[in-house]
């Protein structure tokens, strides 16, 4: 291999020479998604920190594959699960899950820091437009594919003293209340937004001095009393003895990459999630739907 030092982007004849393939092999596999590569203008570039970390995957079936790390939408089911498969495996292999936002994760899977990514960017309704929408905007989208989680329902999280002053929705972007807010580029963030853009209201407009990083974070500002209303998924809400206004039903899934899709680990939490035992655990956190989990959503077109 030719040293391809400080580049960002390789072009096929690069990426020839790096690997030393034929240049006509390198398009083959590219127009065949083996390797990592977006399509600009009608040329091919191939991100080189992919490209590395197509090498290193490669070997011995995957160097990586006893390991596999989730990123991106803050959920507490998927949280429990995670837990729960560590305990199973226990020192043979590492499975790991950070929230970090929809977006935010999305740019960790693009980059090749991530192997799975969870996002819930548009309702039920909504997904087959939204989620292929949102994916579209990163590179290498092609080489992945989206595959349903659960449904979870989504909206005004408030203390129970608060809960009869939040049945006229209407109404409740005019109340001075303190809001905790979302970071950019989060779900219930994007819920949120939409949701008052509908009531004819702007969140720039609203008491909000808080932002909180992850579902839990926002229901414990509001249990607290730092804060009065905020938006996020009824599991978290009923856990930490708030009240509950549902809004939307929305989708949670999971995007990867294709070579991801087969790899045990994934398959083990798909086949953990169908399990009788996550229904009974789903219906005690409340608020979900394990209906067509693991089902096919897109494929990169």
């Amino acid at each position: 291999m030719t040293e391809a030092t400080e580049l960002v982007y390789m072009s096929a004849r690069q990426v020839s020479e790096y690997l030393d393939l034929n240049e006509k092999k390198v398009y083959s596999m590219a127009n065949d998604r083996i390797l990592p590569a977006t399509k600009v203008t009608g040329k091919w570039l191939f991100p080189k920190i992919l490209i590395d970390r197509w090498v290193m995957d490669s070997c011995h079936s995957g160097m990586l594959s006893d390991r596999m790390h989730i990123t991106g939408s803050d959920d507490p089911l998927l949280s429990m699960l995670v837990s729960r498969m560590m305990s199973q495996i226990g020192k043979t292999e590492l499975i790991s899950y950070s929230s970090t936002g929809s977006r935010l994760g999305l740019d960790l899977l693009s980059r090749g820091y991530a192997d799975v990514c969870t996002l819930h960017w548009g309702s039920v309704e909504e997904r087959s437009v939204r989620h292929p929408a949102l994916l579209q905007g990163y590179a290498n989208h092609q080489q992945w594919v989206m595959v349903h989680g659960y449904t979870r329902k989504q909206g005004l999280m408030m203390r129970p003293d608060m809960h009869h002053r939040c049945q006229q929705l209407d109404k409740i972007p005019q109340q001075s209340w303190r809001w905790v807010a979302r970071q950019a580029g989060a779900g219930s963030q994007q819920h949120l937004e939409q949701w008052l853009m509908k009531q004819g209201a702007d969140f720039e407009k609203l008491n909000s001095n808080l932002v909180a990083q992850s579902e839990r974070e926002l229901a414990g500002y509001i249990a607290r009393n730092n804060a009065d209303i905020g938006f996020g998924c009824q599991s978290v809400a009923l856990e930490s003895g708030l009240s509950f206004v549902p809004l939307v039903t929305e989708s949670f899934d999971f995007v990867m990459p294709q070579g991801i899709y087969f790899r045990r680990q994934l398959q083990r939490l798909f086949n953990l999630i169908a399990e009788p035992q996550t229904q009974q655990l789903a219906a005690t956190l409340g608020g979900y739907d394990l209906t067509d989990s693991g089902k096919l959503l897109w494929n990169g077109q």
